[in-house]
Order: C-alpha cells, then sequence, then structure tokens
C-alpha cells in the first residue's frame, strides 16, 4: 500500500496548525479536502494546534496535552498549545509550541498512522522538519502546501526585515521545504519563480486553489433571521441598489475606500451593507456616522447556515484589496468563491497576479484604492437589466461548479501527489 497513488487506500497525514472543521469554525480547508479523499477510501488524520486565532471556537483540552477527536470520518489529533491574541510574540510562541510537540510524536505517528502520504501544511513552513521526519521514517511521500509566502509575507506586510533571527529561520525552512518536499502544491498561483528561486524542482509544483463545499449550497436556502432579514426586507420595499460585503472588516479589506465610494453616491438610490466584524469595523461605522452615510448599513456576521441566502440578497457582491506587491503572486480569497458559487455579479477592486473575476467574466474589475472608479463600476452594473445582471452572476457560479468544488480539488489534490 506505501506510495500507491491508484486505487489503493491510503493512510494521509495533513499537518496543519491552524485546521479547523464544520465544529470549530475557520481555516476549512483541511477539512473539506479530508472529506473527500474519505469518501474514495482513504484515511485522513489532521494534526493541528488547540489553540488558534481564527477558529470560531477551540477543542477542549482542559489539562490533556493532546486530544483524538473523529468529526464526519476525520480523524483529529489537537495537541496543546498557549493562549495568545492577534500577530504578536503570543503567536510565535505558540507557533515553536506546536512544532516542538509534533518533533515529539513524530516517531509515534509514523509508526502507529503509518501514514503513505505527508502533507505540511501550516502557513508558515516550520512544520516541514518534523513532517520529514515522519515522512522518512515511515517511508511515505511529502507534500509542502503553500498557503502564503512566508517569510516574505511578514517581511513585506509585516515590515519585518530579512536579518531577524525569525525570519531567517523561516527562511531557511521554506529553502528546505523546496529542496526536500517530493511535491509542492500551491494555492497560489503565481509562485514559480518565487519556489524555484528557493531550490524547487520545477516538476514538483501543483497548483490546487481554495474552493466551495458545494453540498453547503444545495437545496433551498435557509433565510436570513432577525434584523438582517428586516434590513434586506426594507431596502427592497424601498427599491434600494444593494451592493454588498460579507467577511472580516480588517486592513486589508480596504472598507474605507468602499465608504469613500459611498459618498460618492449619497444621493443615488444605492445602499452598501456590510456584514461581518473585525478590528476596523468600529473604526468604519465611526467614519460613516461622521460622513452622514446614512445609506451604509453593518451587522454582524450571520450564521454559516444562512450564508447562501444572505449573498442571495445583494445585487453586487463587493470584494476589495490594498495595492501591494505582495499580491503578485496571485490571490485566491474563499469569500469570492462564496460570492461566485452564489451567483452574484462580483465587483473586484484589485491589482494581483490574477483576476478570478476576469477569468469568469463574473463582473467588474477595477484599480484598488480608487472610490471613483469602485463608484463607476456600480453605476455600470446598475443600469444593466436585471436579467443580464443575473447571467453574469451565473457565470462565476458555472466557473466554480467546474473548477473550484472541493468534489473536484481534493481529487485534483491527491493527482498531483501521484504526477511528481
Amino acid at each position: 500500500m506505501k506510495n500507491s497513488f491508484g486505487e489503493a487506500a491510503m493512510n494521509i497525514l495533513l499537518i496543519n496548525h491552524y485546521a479547523g472543521s464544520v465544529k470549530h469554525g475557520m481555516e476549512y480547508r483541511p477539512f473539506y479536502l479530508a472529506r473527500e479523499w474519505i469518501k474514495a477510501g482513504h484515511r485522513v488524520r489532521i494534526v493541528a494546534s488547540a489553540q488558534s486565532h481564527i477558529r470560531a471556537q477551540g477543542p477542549q483540552l482542559r489539562h490533556l496535552q493532546q486530544l483524538d477527536e473523529c468529526i464526519d470520518g476525520v480523524e483529529y489529533r489537537w495537541l496543546a498549545g498557549r493562549r495568545y491574541r492577534g500577530n504578536g510574540v503570543g503567536r510565535v510562541v505558540n507557533m515553536f509550541g506546536f512544532v516542538t510537540r509534533l518533533w515529539r510524536q513524530a516517531s509515534a505517528l509514523a509508526d502507529d498512522f503509518a501514514p503513505d502520504l505527508v502533507i505540511a501544511s501550516s502557513t508558515y513552513p516550520l512544520d516541514i522538519w518534523p513532517a520529514r521526519a515522519i515522512a522518512r521514517r515511515a517511508s511515505a511521500r511529502l507534500v509542502f502546501e503553500v498557503h502564503d509566502l512566508w517569510p516574505l509575507s511578514p517581511m513585506e506586510l509585516g515590515g519585518m526585515s530579512r536579518w531577524h533571527p525569525f525570519i531567517a529561520l523561516l527562511q531557511a525552512a521554506e529553502n528546505y521545504a523546496c529542496r526536500h518536499a517530493d511535491v509542492v502544491v500551491s494555492i497560489l498561483p503565481k509562485v514559480r519563480a518565487h519556489m524555484e528561486a528557493h531550490g524547487m524542482a520545477p516538476a514538483k509544483l501543483h497548483i490546487v486553489p481554495n474552493g466551495i463545499n458545494a453540498e453547503e449550497w444545495r437545496g433551498t436556502p435557509q433565510p436570513i433571521g432577525g434584523a438582517v432579514g428586516a434590513l434586506f426586507e426594507r431596502l427592497r420595499r424601498e427599491g434600494m441598489f444593494v451592493v454588498g460585503y460579507a467577511g472580516t472588516h480588517g486592513l486589508a479589506n480596504a472598507l474605507e475606500v468602499l465608504l469613500d465610494a459611498a459618498a460618492l453616491m449619497r444621493d443615488e438610490p444605492v445602499a452598501f451593507v456590510l456584514i461581518g466584524g473585525g478590528p476596523e469595523q468600529e473604526k468604519l461605522m465611526r467614519a460613516a456616522r461622521l460622513a452622514g452615510l446614512c445609506h451604509v448599513y453593518f451587522a454582524q456576521a450571520v450564521p454559516k447556515h444562512e450564508i447562501p441566502a444572505l449573498l442571495a440578497a445583494f445585487d453586487v457582491a463587493y470584494i476589495g484589496w490594498r495595492r501591494h506587491p505582495h499580491y503578485r503572486f496571485g490571490i485566491s480569497p474563499n469569500k469570492l468563491m462564496d460570492y461566485m458559487m452564489a451567483g452574484r455579479p462580483v465587483l473586484h477592486s484589485v491589482e494581483a497576479g490574477n483576476d478570478p473575476v476576469g477569468e469568469a467574466a463574473c463582473g467588474i474589475t477595477v484599480e484598488p484604492e480608487d472610490p471613483r472608479a469602485i463608484a463607476q463600476a456600480i453605476r455600470e452594473l446598475c443600469a444593466l437589466d436585471p436579467v443580464v445582471r443575473a447571467a453574469i452572476g451565473q457565470r462565476g457560479h458555472q466557473f466554480v461548479c467546474k473548477h473550484l468544488t472541493y468534489q473536484v480539488l481534493g481529487p485534483a489534490f491527491l493527482r498531483a501527489c501521484a504526477e511528481t
């Protein structure tokens, strides 16, 4: 059974510090991939930290050092970790704690689980060293999955020096992964030159982007409840054209630019609805009040099962980015996949190495940080016949169904592991 990538069942060990589940919240990609692999007859174990800043809730280890749990057939091993908040020193300490515990578990994971495939998938690359130790002991193939480019991301987006000891360690890990992994799978589509510059053989690279779990979109959407549902009903009665945003209110999302566009359209029958939460939400709400933007509305995130109905209530779905050279490696945002799956025309404000909206012809893409361009694009979409707008949105839905569901991406990932 070792290293057989045909129809033989495999044991797949996926290491991802921040892995979540439908029970715990983000991040969902490891869980959805694992479920597809299990459907194909494989056994999957995910090793993750019990502490993550992006999960809605964490596993309850109490005083245990580890906890084994099975969720929808996916085996989880949660390793105890130090609590932290945000992206400061506490997060770095948490990273080292997870990698240290993973080292201590390496022999047991190799011997007891006997993986055929070991995937090092944490956002940072430090897990590549214990992952390779596990793979070598188990005679398994080693996969390095790239979510983001570290240490380049904390250098370019966080302003850290290349000479910082932590950055130097991350660089050593990335170089090691590029040289020693049997396969490199990247979510970002434009990383080839970067990875080859750090020692990756060209044939190792495969692109498997983020995606959608199509099962969550089947059937009649559950209606939006509470104040959010009432808001959309009122806006419809008033004949407002709704530009919606659903997701984190953070610096990277450039939502203040959307507010500037709203200020340019204050006398037009357009409502801007921003759903979610995050570190910038209070600041944005205060800015909207001070500017007298009575047609801008904020609301907290809705339950996951209400997302399809929420997005269906948008006339246009907005996603924006800051102008930054880091995006030259490409983007693959989950929020955009949701917009496209919902069949909404998308207004995309970005400059990046790729543009999924342009590829799918499912909306309008404008330059980032340009409120006038955003306002003009909204006017163009508003002026279209509703049937034409619906057709534009459906192109995005069809594109996702063909290329970006986990039912498609799960097998594609394993084919990539077999082909290299």
